[in-house]
């Protein structure tokens, strides 16, 4: 069978929301102060051999595309890039003009990964997770390699 990205299905939502749980501390996604749940949302997963290995998720409003997250749960396979093609080709397809997504200032590997897959750096929201943390309390206060959790980073393709 191999690998094959496809489009999430309502099947795949206890699934989706497992996997939230586990790599984003509960079941819904804080955005720019918008709650994300799992069964509002778009996007696709990646499977080898019939197993979940990875997940977009995106929600289109207006003629914008926000990637919400991305999961790769085998790394080194190029699950992240699969998952980013998918989204955009969709993007493309639907003639947005944007696609955009929030990653926090600790988040140095996906800072990385985005820019060099064509996104840029737009604007940064000072001590926006301050605010988030009154929506969502488990945010931690230091995140990824022992930054202090902060600021929301807004990175684009204007297709």
């Amino acid at each position: 069978m191999g690998i094959t990205t496809r489009k999430i299905c309502f099947s795949d939502l206890d699934w989706i929301k497992t996997l939230f749980i586990k790599n984003w501390s509960s079941d819904f996604i804080i955005s720019r102060g918008k709650i994300h749940k799992p069964e509002n949302l778009e996007g696709f997963i990646v499977e080898e051999n019939g197993e979940n290995i990875g997940l977009a998720t995106i929600f289109i409003e207006n003629d914008e595309m926000e990637l919400v997250t991305i999961d790769s749960l085998k790394q080194g396979k190029g699950i992240g890039r699969m998952l980013l093609d998918e989204v955009t080709s969709l993007a493309r397809e639907k003639k947005l003009e944007r696609l955009w997504l929030i990653t926090t200032n600790d988040n140095l590997n996906a800072l990385k990964f985005y820019q060099k897959n064509g996104f840029r750096l737009v604007k940064i929201y000072p001590n926006a997770i301050v605010e988030s943390r009154k929506i969502k309390p488990q945010i931690p206060e230091i995140g990824e390699n022992e930054i202090p959790l902060r600021d929301e980073i807004e990175l684009e393709i204007i297709l």
